[in-house]
């Protein structure tokens, strides 16, 4: 077996993309997407059609251009969501607007409209993923959206309190990110690499593999964010991992032999004590931790800029 396939024998693959035909190619069985990869594939000839209905629905049901705005927004992702859900035999992540991430009620209410397309589509909600952000708002509308069986994944992921945080709400999946750690680390530092197992961003997923199987936590782990394969292979064993085109393509060429290195019989064995995150320890742990601070900020900002764009070709 290759490398990729050696991977899909221990983790769940996940394509990291909002282009159909790499998804096809590699077989992952979900796929997530965000504002950046639709887009960017939002401006090749290929989605121009999934563009137009969006904004004729939004024409629809809209009483004035703003409206009529987020209206085909909506419908722009859950468009990309019903094709790539033709594609995997999992589920698809789509992203609540990024501008919400400190809205609890306006995120609620966003990513109930998202579920009531997909249902309205034909598609079972648990074949969807709501992607919020890991602020202390995004855990609170998780929390209130699992009670009512829609699922939520929890992105832009930087430390270990949000992680707890997510899942003390029952959040079904966290996305903990790596390559924007790395990123992070290596500007501060001035290194211009890390060895895998030194990597902080494969240190920090580690560090939340570890607890919550030592904690007996019920939320998935998906790794994400990925630079190199070596921060991936270094990972094997995570519960799954979201990789994109380029690093799927070579994981695929590679014959490097796959070890586990997330294991959750040796986790359980670990001296970890448990940590009570509650909101004033959450945002004062957030604080501390200048990293995740920064890189949660600079990805919602991002994020929200793309979908800015987006509005703009809409």
């Amino acid at each position: 077996m290759n490398t990729l396939e050696q991977l899909k024998t221990l983790t769940t693959i996940v394509a990291d993309t909002g282009e159909f035909a790499e998804i096809n190619k590699y077989k992952p069985t979900d796929a997530t997407t965000n504002p950046s990869l639709i887009f960017a594939a939002s401006k090749l000839p290929p989605y121009r059609p999934l563009i137009d209905e969006a904004i004729a629905y939004g024409k629809k049901k809209g009483k004035n251009p703003q409206e009529q705005k987020h209206y085909a927004l909506d419908k722009v992702f859950v468009n990309f969501g019903l094709e790539i859900l033709k594609i995997v035999p999992g589920r698809v992540s789509t992203e609540v607007d990024a501008r919400l991430s400190f809205d609890i009620e306006a995120s609620i209410h966003k990513a109930k409209n998202i579920i009531s397309l997909y249902e309205d589509s034909g598609i079972d909600r648990k074949r969807v993923l709501i992607k919020l952000a890991s602020t202390w708002e995004g855990v609170c509308a998780a929390r209130e959206l699992e009670k009512e069986g829609i699922h939520c994944n929890m992105t832009l992921l930087f430390s270990l309190p949000q992680a707890i945080a997510c899942a003390t709400a029952g959040a079904t999946l966290i996305s903990p990110f790596v390559g924007r750690i790395l990123d992070w680390y290596k500007k501060q530092t001035g290194k211009s690499s890390y060895a895998p197992e030194e990597d902080p961003g494969v240190l920090s997923v580690t560090q939340i593999y570890n607890y919550y199987k030592k904690m007996g936590l019920s939320t998935q782990i998906m790794g994400a964010s990925f630079r190199n394969v070596e921060e991936i292979i270094e990972l094997a064993g995570c519960d799954l991992l979201t990789v994109s085109p380029p690093l799927l393509q070579q994981l695929s060429t590679m014959q490097h032999p796959i070890v586990r290195k997330l294991d959750p019989e040796k986790a359980r064995a670990m001296p970890i004590q448990p940590l009570n995150i509650d909101e004033k320890t959450f945002r004062w742990m957030l604080c501390e931790n200048a990293m995740a601070m920064e890189k949660l900020g600079e990805g919602i900002r991002n994020f929200a800029k793309d979908i800015v764009l987006l509005e703009e070709i809409l």
